[in-house]
C-alpha cells in the first residue's frame, strides 16, 4: 500500500483512504462479516440536511457512503444513502448474492459537480471458477424531495453502466446453450462487428438455443426487467423479453460452452452497409427484405436506448404508407396512374384541412402518377368521397399486405397497426398519420409486396426450426394494380422526392419519401422506402426531418452495399 494512504478495518472490510483525503478505494473481499452499523459510522450513515442546489461536498459525502456501504455489502446502508431505497437494496444485495461478486475494489474518481465516476474491478465466483470483471459507472447526487438530504439519485446504471431500469446482474449456468449466429453464406455474424445484432442474438438464442444443440457454460449476464413482457401496442412478445432490451445479454463468460450454430436468412455484406448507414443519424433504424421470399437481409438501429424500433417500433409512417393506399384506390378503379389527380394547396374532410408541405400545389391535369411521385397529400385525400367501402384501407393493409396478420420471424416483432376508423382520422390514415403504426419492418414488407406482387411474410429465420406457422394474405395484388404501382415508385425514384436520394441507387429502382408529424416534436420524423432488383429497404429517423433529408440516404446505403 502506498506509505501516503492510511488503513482501517471496518466489519472486516478494508477501507483505503489515499493521500489522507477520506476519499478513495473501498474494497471488498468476501463476507463483510459484519452487521449495518459494522459497516459505516453514524456519522457517515446519515445524509446531511440542506437546501438548495446539491453543493461538491454534501456529493463527496453521499458518494463516499453509499460506496462504502456497497463495497462491503451492506445493502441496507447502501440504500439509506439512495433516493429509491427499495431498489436500491435489492440491486446492492445482488450484486454479491446472485452475480456471484466475490471482491469488489471501487476507486472513485474526481467529481464533476453532483456526479461523481467510479471504477470498479470486480471478482466473480461461481463453482470453482474466477474471472475479473472491470468497468466505470457514475453517480449524480440530488437533494430529497421530502428529506431534504443528499442522497444519491437511484439508477440501475448506478450498478453497472448497461443496466436499464428494472434489470438485473445474475451470474451461473443459463438455460440456453451459446449460439454462434451465421448469416444467409454461412458467415458468422458476432455483435462486436454488428452491434445492431446484440438483441437479435440474445432473443435467438433463448428461443433456439436449447433447440438447435450445444451445451451451455458459465456466465454474468443482464436479466431483462421481467419474465414476460408486451410490446407497446399490449401485445406479448415473442419470447418473453422486455420490448426494450431485446432479451438476456452476456457480459461475461466463466466457462465456455459448446454454442450450436444457428442460420439465418441475414446478409452480411447488406448488414454491414445498414450498421454503417444508421450510425450517420441518431436515433434511427433499417431494415431490409427480399421481395420474392421475404427473407429478412439485414436490421439495424442507431439509438441510446438500444430499442429494436427496427422490428418492434410504433410510429406513424407518414407519406410510405400511400403505397397502401394508392393500391386501394388503383384496386377499386378509383384512380389510375395516368388519369388526371388534382393536387390543391389544401382539402378539408371531417372538419379537418389537409395541406401540401409548405402548401404547394400542382396544375390542373396532373396525373396521379405525378401526384404519388410529388407526394401530393390532397391528391389522396380528396379519393375517400370516391370509395365507399367501410374500412377500405385496413382492408387493403390486411388482405393484400399482410399487415396486423400476427408475423412470426423468428424474434418478436410488430407487424403494423391500420385501424378501421371515419371522419378526418380516415382521411390523415390516407397519408399515413392519425393512428396507423408501423416499423421499418412493416414498409420495407410493404414495399416488398409492391414489389413483387405478393405478400411473403418477412422471415429472420427458417420457420422448419420450430414448426412456426408463417402468416398469409388472403389475396394476391393484381397485375394491373402492381403495374402502375411500380411505375409511380419507379417515377418517384427518377424525378419525384426520392430522386437525389435514390441518385446512388442501380439497377432497377423505386421509391417513396414519406415525414410525420409527431405532437409535441420541434420536427417530424423522416421515413423513406425503396427497392432495388430484389432488395427492399425501409428507414425511419426520428426527428430526422423530410424523408429524403436522412431516411433517404440510409435505405441508399443499404440497397447499395
Amino acid at each position: 500500500m502506498n506509505g501516503a494512504a492510511k488503513g482501517a478495518i471496518i466489519g472486516g472490510v478494508f477501507l483505503a483512504m489515499v493521500g489522507g483525503a477520506g476519499y478513495g478505494m473501498y474494497s471488498l473481499v468476501g463476507d463483510t462479516g459484519g452487521g449495518k452499523d459494522d459497516t459505516a459510522d453514524s456519522k457517515s450513515a446519515t445524509a446531511s440536511r440542506g437546501e438548495g442546489p446539491v453543493t461538491e461536498k454534501e456529493a463527496v459525502e453521499a458518494a463516499k457512503g453509499f460506496l462504502t456501504a456497497w463495497a462491503a455489502g451492506d445493502d441496507r446502508t447502501a440504500a439509506d444513502w439512495t433516493n429509491n431505497a427499495s431498489e436500491a437494496q435489492s440491486a446492492v444485495a445482488d450484486f454479491k448474492a446472485k452475480a456471484y461478486v466475490s471482491k469488489a475494489v471501487i476507486t472513485p474518481g474526481t467529481p464533476t459537480g453532483t456526479t461523481v465516476p467510479f471504477k470498479v474491478a470486480a471478482e466473480v465466483t461461481y463453482e470453482g471458477t474466477t474471472k475479473p470483471l472491470a468497468y466505470e459507472s457514475r453517480l449524480t447526487v440530488v437533494r430529497g424531495l421530502s428529506t431534504g438530504k443528499a442522497l444519491v439519485d437511484w439508477q440501475a446504471s448506478v450498478i453497472h453502466p448497461d443496466l436499464k431500469r428494472g434489470e438485473r446482474l445474475r451470474a451461473g449456468t443459463p438455460a440456453s446453450p451459446p449460439v454462434k449466429l451465421v448469416d444467409r453464406n454461412d458467415q458468422e455474424l458476432t455483435p462486436e462487428k454488428y452491434p445492431s445484432l446484440r438483441p437479435v442474438l440474445a432473443q435467438l438464442r433463448e428461443v433456439y438455443g436449447s433447440k438447435a444443440g450445444g451445451k451451455a457454460g458459465a456466465e454474468v449476464w443482464i436479466e431483462p426487467a421481467a419474465a414476460t413482457a408486451t410490446t407497446q401496442d399490449g401485445s406479448a412478445t415473442q419470447d418473453g423479453a422486455t420490448a426494450q432490451d431485446g432479451g438476456r445479454r452476456t457480459l461475461l463468460t466463466l466457462v465456455a460452452g459448446e454454442p450450436s450454430t444457428l442460420k439465418t436468412y441475414l446478409d452480411a455484406k447488406v448488414q454491414a452497409a445498414a450498421e454503417q448507414a444508421v450510425a450517420r443519424f441518431p436515433e434511427s433504424s433499417v431494415v431490409a427484405v427480399k421481395p420474392s421470399n421475404g427473407h429478412i437481409l439485414a436490421i439495424a438501429n442507431n439509438r441510446k436506448d438500444g430499442y429494436n424500433a427496427a422490428m418492434t417500433g410504433t410510429r406513424a409512417p407518414g407519406s410510405t404508407m400511400k403505397i397502401v393506399t394508392a393500391a386501394m384506390l388503383l384496386d377499386r378503379g378509383k384512380v389510375a396512374a395516368d388519369k388526371p389527380a388534382p393536387c390543391d394547396k389544401t382539402v378539408s374532410w371531417g372538419g379537418r384541412s389537409f395541406h401540401n408541405l409548405e402548401n404547394f400545389q400542382l396544375p390542373a391535369g396532373t396525373n396521379f402518377s405525378t401526384s404519388f411521385a410529388r407526394s401530393c397529400n390532397t391528391a389522396f385525400i380528396k379519393q375517400i368521397k370516391e370509395v365507399d367501402e367501410d374500412a377500405a384501407l385496413s382492408k387493403e393493409a390486411t388482405e393484400v399486405f399482410g399487415i396486423g396478420l400476427d408475423w412470426k420471424t423468428g424474434i418478436k416483432s410488430f407487424d403494423g397497426k391500420v385501424p378501421v376508423t371515419t371522419g378526418a382520422e380516415s382521411a390523415a390514415e390516407y397519408i399515413g398519420q392519425g393512428q396507423i403504426t408501423m416499423n421499418p419492418l412493416n414498409i420495407a414488407s410493404i414495399t416488398a409486396t409492391a414489389r413483387s406482387g405478393r405478400f411473403h411474410q418477412p422471415l429472420l429465420v427458417s420457420p422448419e426450426l420450430d414448426g412456426r406457422p408463417t402468416a398469409t394474405a388472403t389475396r394476391t395484388m393484381k397485375s394491373s394494380v402492381r403495374g402502375q404501382l411500380v411505375s409511380m415508385m419507379r417515377l418517384t425514384a427518377t424525378s419525384g422526392t426520392g430522386a437525389k436520394a435514390m441518385a446512388s441507387v442501380g439497377g432497377d429502382k423505386g421509391a417513396k419519401t414519406g415525414s410525420a408529424e409527431v405532437d409535441g416534436a420541434g420536427s417530424p420524423d423522416s421515413w423513406f422506402t425503396g427497392f432495388s432488383d430484389d432488395v427492399a429497404a425501409a428507414a425511419m429517423v426520428e426527428g430526422g426531418g423530410h424523408g429524403s433529408d436522412a431516411a433517404g440516404p440510409i435505405v441508399a446505403a443499404v440497397l447499395s452495399p
